[in-house]
């Protein structure tokens, strides 16, 4: 599925004023100088790549679930245009601060992939863009954006699908070799898009998110669990889950907590590596935040009441609030002030 740039609704109102950073080129704009095109092109532009986890999405039947995947975009916690929605999502807080121009790339079922990987029928149905198909997409755009956030990994911590049957009962190799195919293939796409930054004249930002807190987060699971066993009307398509992700189940989250520890560490040091590489790349910000997977999610009402799995409006309140709260440094690096709205930038025009 292709992704549409989304403009704050009001930009052209705030850079008319002529204390704002962007009033020249607003002039310029209103004389026929640049195209409306060109006039957002010097907005900041903040993309989100991921999975699942940052889209409003909700597993039911077969139909509902395909049409919805092809369909849902924006309403989730980093791209929220929708005043009634009730989500405060990371474009509403940062309109605060400055207009911009959002990019949401995440797709139902992502996978952190290699990239000459086939796709099974499922997520070739549902139209899913991996990791890889996600940098790619990115980097065809012509402009490259100020601010990248990445949240993704989810999927491949499912560690009991198509596992053999002795891996069930010692599934110590298992974790230990996902977890490293895992860290070189999201290596190899963050290579990939620190090569275009390299390439860029603008200061860029990039925060890799670690995986949700798994831990907190069943405990939330738990308690919709003990809410359906009460009420059988309540989460229709709680156990649908576990046809789409088989290490849900209750037998298996224990290890899934685990693998997703270890994937956490995996991208906190790769992070570091890549860190010592761009030590003279001045223009270049590149962060690992441990802001979801520490994140409480422990809470039955932050889950959503069709299945019990993906985040319902207040989920993902919380995990807007947690994934903006770490945010502050790369704002800082990109000189948006929260208590200065002009975006200071340095981009070579």
């Amino acid at each position: 599925m292709k992704s549409k740039p989304v403009v704050s609704v009001n930009f052209l109102e705030r850079i008319r004023d002529s204390a704002s950073r962007f009033h020249r080129d607003y002039l310029a704009y209103r004389k026929g100088e640049i195209t409306r095109a060109e006039l957002m092109a010097r907005l900041p532009h903040i993309a989100m790549l991921g999975d699942s986890v940052c889209m409003d999405i909700y597993i039911s039947s077969p139909w509902s679930t395909f049409w919805r995947a092809h369909t849902c975009r924006g309403r989730n916690w980093f791209l929220d245009a929708d005043p009634a929605s009730g989500v405060r999502s990371i474009s509403k807080r940062l309109e605060q601060f400055a207009p911009f121009v959002a990019m949401e790339y995440a797709g139902v079922g992502a996978l952190v992939d290699h990239e000459d990987g086939r796709q099974n029928f499922f997520r070739r149905i549902l139209g899913t863009r991996n990791f890889s198909g996600q940098v790619s997409q990115l980097l065809r755009s012509r402009r490259f954006p100020d601010l990248i956030l990445i949240s993704i990994g989810h999927n491949n911590v499912d560690w009991a699908w198509r596992c053999p049957p002795d891996s069930l009962l010692a599934p110590e190799q298992r974790l230990n070799r996902l977890s490293k195919h895992f860290r070189q293939n999201y290596a190899r796409e963050l290579r990939r898009l620190l090569g275009r930054a390299q390439m860029e004249k603008h200061r860029i930002a990039l925060i890799v998110f670690g995986l949700i807190n798994f831990e907190s987060y069943f405990k939330g699971r738990e308690a919709v669990e003990r809410l359906r066993e009460s009420d059988t009307t309540r989460y229709p398509h709680l156990e649908t889950t576990y046809k789409y992700f088989v290490s849900f189940h209750p037998n298996y989250r224990r290890n899934l907590t685990r693998l997703a520890a270890i994937v956490n560490e995996e991208l906190r040091e790769m992070v570091d590596e890549f860190n010592r590489e761009l030590e003279h790349a001045g223009h270049i910000q590149l962060r690992y935040s441990h802001a979801l997977a520490t994140a409480d999610l422990s809470r039955a009402e932050l889950l959503h009441a069709i299945d019990g799995w993906h985040a319902s409006a207040e989920g993902h309140n919380a995990l807007a609030e947690a994934a903006f709260s770490d945010l502050k440094p790369s704002l800082d690096f990109l000189g948006i002030d929260s208590h200065n709205t002009a975006l200071q930038r340095d981009v070579s025009r």
